[in-house]
């Protein structure tokens, strides 16, 4: 079992408070207007920011010399506080973005029947917001996150277990493996992020050219269970616009009892070709802000 994970946040209770006053007067290019200098300056002090996001820039550009990368990091940055205020938006009502979802008619059938799933995310684009929209879905949907320990952040996003989604602490007893199964088997949704360990059991990959550390969790329980994998991903495509693609669903099972890590290494390099995929397609849409090719 992991220890407890500590981890900085960026937002304050005073600035989503000025995100809000600019939303309800100025509409979302006033609020992107006002991130402009937001950027620049977790761009100029944020060094764990500026670090974790310059080794991804450094794999999805090898090419690029180092002052490139530096002024990558800026546009990555603000291409992630876009879409926080976007969930801003969306939460006050004060814009309605428009969703096109690939392949939902997939995802409807799953929820159709008896049977629970899971659904694997990212730190990629804007899972939150692609996760409201699925409230709509006629199944629970528990989301497999760590308590956020930002009240201001909390609020703004609306992380509570008080609304349409419960939320599993992957720092429980276990990893929180106990009340996943419960709900998969009650016909219910979990939902987990596939990229980040945080120091959980993983496995080495290939991820943009080098080995990189995955956490395999999602496909074991899948596996003993036996329920599908829906790979959600969702990304900014314009203004107002998102797509959220249900295309790739797994349905992991056992081969043998033999060698089972290497047959959950198989299901994770799928996942992260497919993340690959995303980003090679949206470069400025990956918030890992964690080195994953690093040794855990």
């Amino acid at each position: 079992m992991p220890e407890t994970i500590e981890q900085s946040h960026r937002g304050n209770r005073i600035g989503f408070w000025f995100f809000g006053i600019f939303l309800r007067f100025g509409g979302l290019y006033a609020a992107y207007t006002l991130l402009y200098g937001v950027t620049l300056h977790y761009w100029l002090f944020d060094k764990i920011a500026v670090k974790t996001s310059s080794a991804y820039l450094k794999k999805r550009f090898p090419s690029d010399s180092k002052i490139k990368i530096r002024f990558k990091v800026y546009k990555l940055l603000y291409s992630q506080g876009k879409q926080l205020i976007d969930r801003v938006a969306q939460i006050s009502g004060s814009v309605n973005f428009n969703f096109d979802f690939v392949d939902k008619d997939k995802l409807n059938q799953l929820s159709a029947s008896d049977k629970g799933y899971i659904i694997l995310t990212a730190h990629a684009g804007n899972w939150q917001l692609a996760m409201t929209e699925l409230g709509q879905l006629n199944k629970k949907i528990s989301l497999v996150i760590r308590p956020e320990n930002n009240k201001a952040v909390k609020k703004a996003l609306n992380i509570n277990d008080n609304n349409k989604f419960g939320i599993i602490s992957p720092e429980e007893h276990l990893g929180g493996i106990i009340p996943v199964v419960k709900e998969l088997n009650d016909g219910n949704i979990v939902s987990y992020m596939g990229d980040r360990s945080y120091r959980f059991e993983s496995v080495k990959i290939n991820f943009m050219g080098a080995k990189a550390n995955f956490p395999y969790g999602a496909f074991a329980i899948a596996a003993a269970t036996k329920v599908p994998v829906v790979i959600a991903l969702a990304s900014k495509t314009g203004l107002k616009t998102y797509k959220v693609d249900f295309t790739n669903i797994m349905k992991p099972e056992y081969k043998s009892r033999k060698n089972k890590k290497n047959q959950l290494s198989e299901w994770v390099q799928e996942y992260a070709d497919i993340l690959n995929d995303f980003f090679e397609e949206y470069p400025y849409q990956c918030f890992l802000f964690h080195d994953v090719w690093e040794e855990d």
